[in-house]
């Protein structure tokens, strides 16, 4: 028999400190698709982000009935093999009216957030609220960059590529020359496209001395920057804007995720505090980690957003209603 395996404590978070006053709502969130700052990864294109409402009585007897249909006790419903299960049809369609009203889905294509990225960081003011419903301004030039580079075969790879590499900063202390020169060798390939003329003036845009002070202020760790690779940021604020609705605060139950440092959660919770929160107060009211395993709700949330991925066009399937708004407007979605 072998040792029973040791688990580490969760790590991250920002839980609320002291009494939260208000209206608060609880929610339970887990991700799908979620790779690190590897965002070029073809088998993983989007990351969904998948938050529920319930009680832990109410996903403790969710669970019971999804794992009756399996004919054994699995540790974990896993969407894989939920979808692959028999009358996987019949199950999804309880679960998912069971969760109307309770559940929200925010689905993030991965190329399209590095676009977003691109002309959040190097064109406009960089804002911890960027990629959220909150900052749209730069949305339109991003979509005209992102439906034009994409008929640009290996150019377009090659752009997105010199713009990872130009924004690692780890163990990094100033601005990488080379990658600098790869990354305007590849905007000026790219140019050579025949674009429309609205993601000429992205890419013209992108001048030498404005991304040379953005990733100055990078290298500096200006803390007004977000970190540009980082995807799961951008969907957490949505998701609590979704839930806050304008007129209450919302605490998160989440699964360990490296993403969510206290440091970050702190600068996300303050900017959201600016741009959403009645009086200044932040819609934010604390993040909690936890282990899965340990909270049925969790394990719901984690089912549902690996569901919303491996679903193939679920924006037009009965995942829809589910899914939030700012996602049906992406590409990918």
């Amino acid at each position: 028999m072998g040792r029973d395996r040791v688990w580490s404590p969760p790590q991250g978070g920002l839980p609320p400190a002291g009494a939260t006053t208000g209206p608060v709502v609880e929610i339970a969130c887990d991700e799908s698709g979620f790779s690190g700052t590897n965002l070029r990864d073809p088998a993983t294109p989007v990351i969904t982000h998948a938050s529920v409402d319930l009680r832990v009585d109410e996903a403790v007897g969710l669970i019971a009935a999804l794992r009756s249909g399996f004919g054994y006790a699995p540790s974990e419903v896993k969407s894989g093999r939920f979808l692959r299960g028999p009358r996987a049809g019949e199950a999804l369609a309880r679960l998912l009216d069971a969760l109307r009203g309770r559940a929200h889905v925010h689905l993030v294509d991965k190329e399209f957030f590095l676009v977003t990225r691109i002309v959040d960081l190097l064109l406009g003011e960089p804002s911890w609220t960027a990629g959220t419903r909150l900052a749209l301004e730069h949305r339109p030039a991003a979509l005209a960059l992102y439906r034009a580079g994409r008929g640009a075969g290996g150019d377009w790879d090659a752009f997105l590529a010199a713009f990872i590499e130009l924004v690692r900063t780890k163990h990094r202390r100033r601005p990488d020359d080379p990658a600098l020169a790869r990354f305007f060798r590849a905007r000026d390939a790219l140019a050579g496209h025949a674009l429309d003329a609205r993601a000429g003036d992205v890419l013209a845009g992108l001048g030498r001395a404005r991304v040379g002070a953005v990733l100055t202020r990078l290298s500096d760790g200006d803390p007004a920057i977000p970190p540009p690779l980082e995807p799961m940021l951008p969907a957490l604020a949505e998701t609590v804007l979704f839930w806050s609705g304008g007129h209450r605060r919302v605490l998160v139950i989440h699964d360990e995720q490296s993403a969510l440092t206290a440091g970050r959660l702190r600068r996300l919770q303050h900017a959201l505090a600016a741009g959403a929160g009645p009086a200044g107060v932040s819609p934010l009211a604390g993040l909690v980690t936890v282990d899965s395993r340990d909270d049925p709700r969790v394990q719901v949330a984690d089912l549902l957003a690996g569901m919303a991925r491996r679903l193939p066009r679920a924006a037009e399937g009965p995942l829809r209603p589910f899914l939030s708004p700012t996602s049906l407007g992406d590409p990918g979605s």
